[in-house]
């Protein structure tokens, strides 16, 4: 019931790209009763190279909706390369943000033995907590990273006790049921570098959601869902009551369903798995989905994620979670276009190769990524950058002519996807250079943001 979006802020970044700049937040217009519609109207350069800007989050919690001494006025910004911490302003001029704060790395690494941060969350405690990959040194370590959400100075550690996971990437939590769930992606200096093959099979990739005390903040039980699966973006069900919800499978391509059991615990089940391509001219023979983003609808009706390599977004009906129902599905890019330099011998869902994907006059490098949807579930925003180190290795294309984010028109009754052919923002003619657009984040907060307790 919210208004609808006019503004989005969007990371962009340099790294990788041969470009020594800075990344920078993008402000996008995306009201099309706007003059400026589809195009950035402000850019907030951050004060170093080479950051990696990743996933945001606000200093202020939707449990304090209704408190008027909080604002959402704070964007909490991780970098997964540099591991600073920047906190940008966006409530003095929303459509203008300004830096409020840099959290220097070494800081991090110092009280909490931490690096790589990833996905940013505020908490009801008037705390902001940062998860973490690894160590200062480039190990796998799962951990968290609590600032304080007024003055963004570190806490320390969440988590307490020494048992703690081999990895870390994206984590939700749910009071109600005393428990947050982490995810892992795999060991930070090996994806530094690229995604190298030799890595599967040598405990490289992570392979389970770890499950914490929310009370205690202990690490409590290990789910294993496949070696290499890679477990990546994790979202319970909106509903505070709700105790469980869906994580996507990025190596694996497979979406788990994950749930309490009735001895207390928890557990996951496999609901969707997305076939690989048999492939000639590509990496490997057999060519996976990659799973990269999820997202559930704010009504707790619709699934949707991103399917990176393939370049599908795909919509599913989970009435039923424990079988999702494939309602919507359009290819806007990827790897298995015709006339590209794969040829997908054997398929079990596409009779023939996608078209390329071209709007406005411009083929779309690059596979979908980073998705967002309208809070009324009408319209899903949709970036192509994965991180830098993948994106110049599966798609140099996308490095050389940046970033796009297009719009995908949903139909939030009966299901169903179609491209809006109106709208475009070309990451490809920044002044600085072509750039690689990520997240994408609402003012005041967005079906990815927000965790009501």
């Amino acid at each position: 019931k919210g208004p609808r979006e006019e503004i989005v802020y969007v990371p962009c970044i340099y790294r990788n790209t041969g470009r020594n700049k800075p990344d920078f937040l993008a402000t996008v217009d995306v009201d099309p009763k706007s003059p400026h519609y589809c195009q950035v109207i402000h850019r907030l350069p951050m004060p170093n190279v080479g950051d990696e800007l990743h996933h945001s989050g606000w200093n202020t919690c939707s449990s304090c909706f209704g408190d008027a001494s909080k604002k959402r006025n704070r964007l909490v910004l991780p970098s997964f390369i540099s591991s600073r911490i920047y906190v940008v302003d966006v409530g003095t001029d929303p459509r203008a943000p300004r830096l409020f704060k840099v959290v220097n790395s070494e800081d991090i690494f110092w009280k909490c033995n931490l690096g790589f941060p990833h996905t940013s969350h505020c908490l009801g405690s008037g705390e902001v907590m940062i998860s973490a990959l690894g160590d200062p040194a480039g190990g796998g370590k799962g951990g968290f990273i609590l600032l304080d959400a007024e003055t963004f100075e570190i806490k320390g550690n969440w988590e307490k006790g020494d048992n703690v996971p081999p990895m870390g990437y994206d984590f939700w939590y749910q009071p109600r049921h005393n428990v947050l769930i982490s995810t892992e992606w795999g060991i930070p200096r090996c994806l530094g570098y690229g995604f190298d093959p030799k890595d599967l099979k040598k405990g490289r990739y992570g392979r389970r959601l770890n499950v914490w005390d929310w009370t205690t903040h202990t690490y409590i039980q290990a789910i294993d869902v496949g070696e290499d699966a890679a477990p990546l973006e994790i979202r319970f069900l909106h509903n505070p009551e709700a105790a469980e919800g869906f994580v996507g499978c990025t190596i694996s391509s497979s979406i788990h369903r994950f749930f309490k059991t009735q001895q207390g615990d928890w557990a996951a089940e496999k609901v969707i798995q997305v076939p690989s391509k048999k492939v000639e001219g590509w990496l490997l023979p057999d060519m996976p989905g990659f799973i990269t983003d999820i997202l559930i609808s704010l009504d707790d009706r619709f699934l949707f994620f991103s399917n990176w390599l393939h370049g599908d977004v795909r919509q599913y009906d989970i009435s039923d979670t424990r079988r999702p129902r494939l309602v919507g599905q359009v290819f806007v890019g990827g790897s298995i276009a015709k006339g590209g330099p794969v040829t997908v011998c054997g398929d079990e869902e596409l009779q023939d190769q996608p078209e390329p994907f071209s709007i406005k006059g411009k083929r779309v490098p690059g596979g979908r990524q980073m998705i967002q949807l309208s809070l009324d579930g009408k319209r899903l925003y949709v970036t192509t950058s994965l991180y830098s180190a993948w994106d110049r290795q599966f798609y140099p294309d996308l490095v050389r002519d940046g970033s796009v984010m297009l719009q995908l028109d949903v139909d939030a009754e009966r299901g169903g996807l179609a491209v809006n052919e109106r709208f475009l923002v070309d990451f490809g003619k920044e002044p600085e250079g072509p750039c690689l657009a990520h997240e994408i984040r609402y003012p005041g907060g967005d079906c990815t943001s927000d965790i009501w307790v």
